[in-house]
């Protein structure tokens, strides 16, 4: 039976078309042929029928779940979050400050200005710092496990009910990989939590950590795991599994043509779709979270009672929703396209590579074709990779 692992890995470092084997022999034999000490006689190939191996296939690129492989994933996640999280600072300063101190920043525009004059342009991006460090551990840790729980949990279930319930492993992969990332994440968010609503604390990461750990002691890094877990596990099973469902679909109903036969950057802008669609869902199911973890690393020595008490019932679910569902939307949106990118950069590249045998410019039709071996994420898998039991269901 065929291995379920093309229904749920990102398809670009995989091919299974039944001419993977025939692409692998076209682009030996031109490599051979274009070794001058090769014995074997020169042949001549048009461009109209040139081939590259896909990433995956031995020795040609980047080999699945191997190192190579994870660090890519890693790597990627650094980028997609780290970046991200850090450009829309201004937006979290505004958002954690109506969280904590709704009588003095009433609304979005208030808030702006509220902040530009008493502390000015530069007191947007304070706490910035924590923010780059502190989400660039998340995103490493989010994208590289959930790689590793996907497969693991595919392996567990077995072929069938792997491509029967995918979703299902799509749900827990991410769960399982955001208790770890939120572990890295933690303490630099409770620094920069404090930084961002205490003017006056810190200037940022440098002075903020030590005196965060002298007024709160170590443990005080962690007092907001519990929330943190309730926002961001929600958060990001709501990520991963509704982006690869809105992608299929928009590929499906909203795009006349198959997803290979897409642009590289209607396929970019698709994923930066579906991640902003994605991302106001998750900034509904996670945000009484955030306004518990927003006053938990505020007040010192507060409890969640006492923050359910202050914020009210309805406060939780409402106080900064709008706000947030702008920046996660625009965030989300924006590390699945950054993601992306990066992979399709990753697979262009190992290919890009196996050029350097060759004399001279590629040639149009040929670049054509090596950038038609880098597709995004998510999407109506080509009916070849479709496995029986995927069929069946």
């Amino acid at each position: 039976m065929e291995s379920p692992k093309h229904s749920l890995i990102p398809s670009f470092l995989y091919s299974s078309s039944s001419s993977s084997s025939a692409r692998s022999l076209l682009l030996d034999q031109m490599l051979t042929n274009s070794n001058p000490k090769s014995p074997s006689p020169p042949t001549m190939l048009s461009q109209k029928n040139f081939l590259i191996a896909s990433p995956t296939e031995p020795g040609k690129g980047i080999e699945m779940y191997s190192p190579a492989f994870y660090a890519a994933c890693t790597f990627g996640g650094i980028l997609s979050c780290g970046l991200t999280h850090m450009t829309v600072t201004p937006l979290d300063l505004v958002k954690c400050n109506m969280q904590i101190d709704p009588a003095k920043y009433k609304s979005i525009s208030s808030g702006f200005g509220v902040l530009l004059k008493e502390q000015g342009a530069r007191g947007f991006f304070r706490g910035w710092v924590p923010t780059l460090l502190g989400y660039s551990a998340q995103g490493a840790c989010k994208f590289g496990f959930y790689e590793f729980f996907k497969k693991y949990y595919s392996d567990l279930a077995g072929p069938d009910y792997t491509a029967k319930y995918k979703t299902l492993i799509y749900l827990a992969g991410s769960a399982s990989a955001e208790i770890i990332a939120d572990v890295a994440l933690c303490p630099f968010e409770a620094v920069k939590v404090r930084v961002q609503t205490q003017p006056g604390f810190a200037r940022g990461m440098s002075d903020g950590f030590p005196k965060f750990i002298k007024s709160e002691g170590l443990g005080g890094l962690y007092k907001g795991i519990g929330p943190l877990w309730g926002r961001q596990i929600p958060y990001t099973m709501m990520k991963f599994a509704s982006f690869e469902t809105i992608v299929e679909m928009i590929y499906k109903y909203a795009i006349p043509r198959p997803k290979d036969q897409c642009s590289k950057g209607l396929q970019l802008g698709v994923s930066f779709a579906g991640g902003y669609v994605a991302g106001v869902f998750c900034a509904i199911v996670s945000h009484p979270a955030d306004n518990l973890v927003s006053f938990l690393n505020n007040a010192r020595g507060a409890t969640v009672g006492d923050a359910v008490k202050k914020i009210g019932l309805l406060g939780l679910f409402t106080r900064g929703l709008p706000l947030r569902i702008v920046m996660i939307g625009t965030l989300t949106g924006a590390q699945w396209g950054i993601y992306d990118a990066f992979k399709v950069f990753v697979g262009l590249k190992s290919l890009l590579l196996q050029l350097f045998c060759f004399r001279g410019f590629p040639s149009q039709p040929l670049m054509e074709t090596l950038f038609s071996f880098s597709p995004t994420t998510g999407g109506v898998a080509p009916a070849a990779a479709i496995t029986p039991a995927e069929a069946k269901a």
